[in-house]
């Protein structure tokens, strides 16, 4: 051997020892010399004998669920996103980029790209086999779109899609189209979440007609046996408060009237959307806020003169005896 080679094994030991020496300095509480414990569940390194800090923030690149032993750990370890009630086949296929460029953002030959072309054709046949598929497809895309078009929240669309899932399942769509049994499913959803929104707002942003969709509603909450509570007029009244700009004042205002209201029973029979405006609108006047009947009206999707009729009942029914 030559003596490079020699003094070259006699420094590994050397470099061996600074390296443990560090990961040593590493493991060592800076005060106490003292062990270290990661504290997983508070992002945090600590020392065991004196208790101070050393890291915090730490990243958790662990799963979000727990197991508690080897079965457990395989049934619920996954790679990829979590699954989704809101795409026909729950998140589980492959899509295929429209995008002609490779990883590394170069453009593909033209013989590359025709493979592209027919991989994505082959594809999308794959992914919708049967008619049944197709039709949840259509529907789930109906549902994200008008569910985008509303405001509405992420549980509200898993809750739809699951709805009509159930009606798909039991057989319910025969004489009724896609989009009716859809848009239901979404209106039923929003109600039970406690955010409903009006027949009118809904039959603004859906294919069908206002009549069919209240229709189509009816039966797939009787067929399917939905508990959907009467809407309450309270529900409205933030959104209506919001989109308006008012004050926590006239909310607070608006929330009384309706209390008011249903003690002395007169908001039986009436809609919940009408008597949430009268109420918004009422709000406005006795909290001296500019608020005309035509702002209220755009934003609540009624008619001025159901909140001219319905606002007078309100302040009357507010009134002390």
């Amino acid at each position: 051997m030559t003596d490079t080679t020699i003094r070259r094994r006699e420094t590994e030991p050397a470099r061996s020892e600074q390296h443990e020496e560090r990961s040593e300095d590493v493991l060592e509480c800076p005060e106490c010399e003292g062990q270290l414990v990661s504290d997983e569940a508070q992002g945090e390194t600590v020392c065991a004998d004196c208790g101070l800090v050393v890291d915090e923030d730490a990243v958790d690149r662990g799963p979000e669920w727990r197991a508690f032993n080897a079965s457990e750990k395989d049934e619920k370890s996954r790679v990829g996103a979590p699954t989704t009630n809101m795409m026909h086949d729950q998140g589980l296929s492959t899509n295929i980029g429209w995008q002609n460029k490779d990883a590394y953002g170069n453009s593909l030959s033209s013989n590359q790209r025709q493979k592209m072309q027919r991989l994505r054709t082959w594809n999308e046949r794959f992914r919708t086999r049967d008619s049944k598929e197709r039709n949840l497809k259509q529907a789930l895309g109906e549902i994200d779109r008008m569910a985008s078009a509303l405001g509405l929240p992420k549980n509200v669309r898993e809750t739809a899609s699951v709805i009509y899932r159930r009606a798909l399942a039991e057989d319910l769509l025969p004489g009724r189209s896609i989009e009716g049994v859809a848009t239901a499913s979404l209106y039923a959803a929003a109600r039970q979440a406690g955010t409903p929104r009006s027949l009118d707002e809904v039959a603004n942003v859906s294919r069908v007609e206002k009549d069919e969709i209240a229709r189509t509603y009816r039966y797939v909450a009787r067929e399917l046996g939905l508990e959907i509570e009467p809407a309450d007029p309270l529900q409205y009244v933030p959104r209506f408060a919001s989109e308006l700009t008012m004050s926590d004042e006239g909310e607070r205002r608006a929330r009384e009237l309706l209390d008011a209201a249903k003690r002395e029973g007169i908001h039986s029979g009436k809609s919940p959307v009408g008597l949430a405006a009268a109420a918004v609108y009422a709000a406005s006047l006795l909290a001296n806020e500019k608020v005309t009947q035509k702002e209220v009206s755009n934003v609540a999707n009624i008619s001025e003169v159901t909140i001219r009729n319905r606002y007078h009942e309100l302040l009357e029914a507010a009134q002390p005896v």
